[in-house]
């Protein structure tokens, strides 16, 4: 059976060149980056190296770049720890409430403690408007985090304008990048990004390895205790193989940066094109312009989620529902409710994010499984059924 991997947005497959840069560090080239000895000092060379690769891919410089173990520890250290260095000037920070649940979650972990939290809602399209965040700021905010790009539903955030209003504030502005890191251009000194998150494994790299950027001059405290590691502020000996294999993903998404993009957005563009037209009662989510080159993302009245995946997986094809860290979840999405769907709507929804390897002929199959999907699930609904006879009695 035919098999389509079409949720690039949970994870990536690692691409050849990462594993086998990776491979010296975990055979011969072994040693700890904190050792004075000539094994440990080539690992602390290496790590050096990799460094500068990911730093220049966000024109950042080195000593701004800290390793971590992905997105989620990037986003517990950008609030946590920036919360507890700055909370003599203020306990309120601002996010949206489309955020990954790395932020939402570690945003409530916050108000336990004590800090105020202001969730700024979006539009339709799932854009935070510079004017909902103005309407937020107060004099003691001290962070407002916002994501990039959504992980959910693809839309691209006006992410100067909203910078620009944190710092006219006084207030530090981070972004999960994570979506975006990558696939799309980030300059953080033009985009006035004081912290960034971004992970490996979302652009062919080794899962378990990611980065916060913090520009110079922002306080942190440590996050994690113990040794010297990462200049003090995350202790624990560096993985030097994963960090390799993200630099290496790092420097080949670059180099490839614009023309896949151009190929992405044809293709996604493509398959937005045939669903509108060839499925009734869809939905597409997310803005249609400002959205990551790869991301497709509908929902379709009269449905359950669960039984589409099902279906289409059986079919060879593998989508989401949403992000894949609440895939287990029978909640409708938190960030399809932003929108203004309800509950029933947002229920049928569907992520298809697309890959180095996605085709044409990919997304064709894709769609021609989808249309029986949903004519399947349409022809067991009780909804539908009342649908229809609601129609025929109007008609």
């Amino acid at each position: 059976m035919k098999q389509i991997y079409l949720d690039n947005a949970a994870t990536t497959q690692m691409r050849p060149e990462a594993l086998e840069a990776m491979m010296p560090h975990l055979t011969e080239a072994y040693g700890n980056a904190s050792s004075i000895y000539p094994l440990g000092e080539e690992a602390a060379a290496t790590l050096a190296e990799a460094r500068r690769t990911v730093a220049q891919a966000i024109n950042a410089d080195d000593r701004e770049v800290y390793f971590t173990s992905g997105g989620s520890e990037s986003d517990n250290w950008a609030l946590i720890a920036t919360a507890e260095a700055y909370e003599s000037k203020g306990r309120h920070i601002v996010t949206s409430a489309i955020e990954h649940h790395a932020i939402l979650h570690t945003a409530e972990y916050l108000e336990k403690r004590g800090f105020e939290i202001t969730y700024v809602p979006v539009d339709e399209f799932g854009i935070v408007s510079p004017a909902a965040l103005e309407a937020a700021m107060r004099p003691d905010t001290i962070l407002v985090s916002i994501m990039f790009a959504n992980n959910e539903i693809g839309t691209v955030e006006p992410l100067a304008e909203l910078a620009k209003i944190a710092h006219a504030h006084g207030a530090l502005f981070h972004t999960d990048a994570v979506q975006a890191f990558g696939h799309l251009p980030i300059d953080v000194k033009e985009m006035g990004i004081d912290m960034l998150s971004a992970s490996a494994h979302k652009i062919y790299g080794p899962k378990g390895t990611g980065l916060l950027y913090m520009r110079k001059g922002v306080r942190s405290k440590a996050f994690i205790h113990g040794g010297q590691q990462e200049r003090g502020l995350r202790a624990g000996t560096e993985n030097v193989a994963g960090i390799v294999g993200f630099a290496k993903a790092t420097e080949l998404a670059l180099a490839e940066q614009a023309e896949e993009a151009a190929r992405l957005c044809e293709l996604r563009d493509y398959a937005i094109e045939r669903i509108e037209r060839e499925i009734p009662h869809s939905r597409l989510n997310g803005h249609r312009r400002e959205r990551l080159p790869n991301n497709v993302n509908f929902s379709f009245e009269f449905i359950e989620g669960e039984g589409m995946l099902l279906q289409l997986a059986f079919k060879g094809v593998s989508a989401s529902s949403g992000s894949a860290c609440t895939s287990g979840s029978l909640d409708p999405s938190h960030v399809l409710l932003a929108i203004g769907l309800p509950h029933e709507i947002a229920h049928g929804s569907l992520r298809l994010t697309l890959g180095r390897d996605t085709t044409r002929e990919d997304v064709d199959y894709t769609i021609d499984a989808l249309k029986g999907t949903i004519e399947n699930l349409r022809a067991m609904s009780p909804l539908y059924e009342d649908f229809l006879k609601d129609q025929k009695k109007a008609s």
